[in-house]
This record gives structure tokens, C-alpha cells and sequence, in this order.
């Protein structure tokens, strides 16, 4: 891996383990892990004007406007922890978003490398409809794996667990098709510029990781 500011792209359906993944890489690297959907989700528990105004987005399932996203991603990635690098988990899922991000490091001469985790729709709507999160640490559990997990409480901090609105089969199927209209393009788009590389996301976490690695290890 070059010296240098390395921007991780996680792309990848709902459901496909990106947030798990960004999580190991970032302890491997010293990375902070940017995830735009937990800092929506804290804007929304906490009330913020960011909160209120993506609420209705989130609840159905749609995306949140890029002008919001945009951001909050750039004041992020202007702190000091991403200084060496980043892993940006759920940004961009766009077209437009991607073009915001490259002008932003352009600036800063940030190298990109763009990691898609690919999962078959029907392995995603079996896990995302037995997930269950932890509302204080945001940690996953899923109920198929580990039935005693459904509404049981979490193993790190105790607190009892959920399920999120947009895992419940509804929301699933429009976030599926968001992702197939709106975020897949991405895939493309980075694949032309030669930044992209896919791996097998139905296998098991810790093998999944080190194709990842392997790759992040070996970019030019």
C-alpha cells in the first residue's frame, strides 16, 4: 500500500456486511470508519435540523438528498483522524455524490480504492429481516443464526435490542430497488476509472476480510 491518504469506498447492497468490514479495516489501519448512516441516525435520535429534515427519507426506505449528505461527509473528512485515510461506509450511493467527493480530493491529492461486497437479494432480505441492533452501541445481532436474540438484549452493554424500520420487509424490498436504480451505477463508474474491486460477500466474515485486505494491501 502507498504512503499517501487512501479514501476506502465500501459499496455493496443493504444487508452485504460493508459495515462489519469497514469496522475490522479500520482497526487493522488505524482508519476511522465514516459511516453516513449512523451519523443521519444520531442527527435523527438527537432532534438536530439534519434529523427532522432526512426523518421521512429514512423511515421509507428512499435516500437522503445529496445536498444533506454532502454535508456532513465533507466537515467528517476534514477532521484530523482522516488525515492518513478513511473508510466511508454508505457514501456516495450516487453518481452526483461520487463527482462531490472526487472534487474534494482533488484538493488533497486522496487516492481512491472502491471495494464492492456483493450479495445475492435473496441471502439480503433473509438477513436483514432476522437483524436486530442495539440502540445505545449500535452493534448487530441476527435472530436466524441466534433465535434467543429476537427483542433479547445485547451482550455489550446490556440494553435491549430492536428492529430497525427499515428492516422490516417493505422498507427492505424499496431499499433493494434503490440500490439496483439508484446506487449501482457506482459500481461502473468506478470500474471505469480502474479504482474497483469486488469480492464474494457469502462467505464467512473473517475470509471476507482478508480478500479485503489483501486488496487494500496490494493497490497501487
Amino acid at each position: 500500500m502507498k504512503n499517501g491518504r487512501l479514501a476506502i469506498i465500501m459499496l455493496g447492497p443493504p444487508g452485504a456486511g460493508k459495515g462489519t468490514q469497514a469496522r475490522m479495516i479500520g482497526e487493522a489501519l488505524g482508519f476511522p470508519h465514516v459511516s453516513t448512516g449512523d451519523m443521519l441516525r444520531e442527527s435523527l435520535k438527537n432532534g438536530t435540523e439534519l434529523g427532522k429534515k432526512a426523518k421521512a427519507f429514512m423511515e421509507s426506505g428512499g435516500l437522503v438528498p445529496d445536498d444533506l449528505v454532502d454535508a456532513i461527509v465533507a466537515e467528517r473528512l476534514a477532521r484530523e483522524d482522516c488525515n492518513r485515510g478513511f473508510i466511508l461506509d454508505g457514501y456516495p450511493r450516487t453518481i452526483p455524490q461520487a463527482r462531490f467527493l472526487e472534487a474534494l480530493f482533488e484538493k488533497s491529492g486522496t487516492r481512491i480504492l472502491s471495494i464492492g461486497v456483493e450479495v445475492g437479494d435473496d441471502v439480503l432480505i433473509r438477513r436483514l429481516s432476522s437483524r436486530w441492533t442495539c440502540p445505545t452501541c449500535g452493534k448487530m445481532f441476527n435472530a436466524a443464526s441466534d433465535p434467543g436474540k429476537a427483542g433479547g438484549q445485547c451482550d455489550e452493554c446490556g440494553t435491549v435490542l430492536v428492529q430497525r424500520k427499515d428492516d422490516t420487509a417493505e422498507v427492505i424490498a424499496e431499499r433493494l430497488h434503490v440500490y439496483h436504480t439508484k446506487t449501482k451505477p457506482l459500481v461502473r463508474h468506478y470500474q471505469e476509472q480502474g479504482s474497483y474491486s469486488e469480492i464474494n460477500g457469502e462467505r464467512a466474515v473473517e475470509e471476507i476480510f482478508g480478500s479485503i485486505m489483501h486488496k487494500i494491501m496490494n493497490h497501487e
